[in-house]
């Protein structure tokens, strides 16, 4: 399980990004994160992986508070995360196959052996078992994104997956492939996930439950269906 309790976050020219941040993802599902660009999405993933430390506030991850622990001690949470950045994020001058083997590579002591079949075993499972040899430029946009999803799941097999702006710039079929993904990743694996997104069709076809941001606030938290139901003038201009 996930759990944000009253996280404060501001950058040191004292610019302030999130403000009392409540949220709580129970284990086995799945939240998106709605809003305009500058609302505090991508700051909240990057306060998630402990890379940023809030000011003040406390975030559980499995029933141990990030914000008080040093890079040393994050790494076995950090382990449990998998994450997909926007595009895709793959070296262009590595293989596809070196891409998603390339964790196992830095930072595991494996026998050759196994992370050859740790790497065919998730392109596989994402469909992409063909592209092992192909650079990422021989790639789609979608066909990207599904490497990266591969590369997240190769190395330490994450309990947790975190998922900035997976399906932008891809048309609206393609998108809709890539939500399939995410969902069967979580629902087979019974991953706890959290998708920072745009598209409301994508919110709504990947996630149990919704969080609209404004400059830096939650400003709804809940079901799908109730968002879409809700008498507030700011959740009626983003729903237009």
């Amino acid at each position: 399980m996930i759990q944000l309790e009253g996280v404060n976050f501001c950058y040191a020219d004292g610019t302030q990004v999130l403000y009392d941040i409540d949220l709580a993802v129970p284990a086995a599902s799945t939240l998106a994160l709605l809003g305009a660009s500058g609302s505090g999405k991508t700051t909240l993933l990057h306060v998630l992986l402990g890379l940023l430390k809030p000011q003040s506030g406390h975030v559980w991850v499995d029933g141990v508070d990030l914000a008080p622990l040093s890079d040393r001690d994050l790494r076995p949470v950090r382990q449990k995360m998998g994450v997909v950045f926007q595009d895709g994020a793959l070296f262009d001058s590595l293989t596809v196959g070196e891409n998603v083997s390339f964790i196992m590579r830095e930072c595991m002591d494996l026998p050759e052996a196994e992370i050859e079949s740790r790497t065919a075993r998730q392109l596989e499972y994402v469909g992409l078992a063909h592209t092992m040899d192909l650079m990422p430029d021989e790639l789609s946009g979608g066909m990207r994104r599904r490497v990266a999803v591969a590369r997240a799941m190769a190395a330490f097999d994450p309990a947790i997956m975190l998922y900035d702006e997976p399906t932008s710039g891809l048309d609206p079929i393609t998108a809709d492939n890539i939500c399939d993904l995410i969902r069967k990743v979580s629902e087979e694996k019974g991953l706890t996930s959290i998708i920072i997104t745009h598209r409301l069709r994508d919110a709504f076809k990947v996630a149990d439950k919704v969080a609209l941001f404004k400059e830096g606030h939650v400003h709804f938290y809940g079901e799908r269906d109730d968002l879409l139901t809700l008498d507030d003038p700011y959740v009626k201009r983003f729903l237009a």
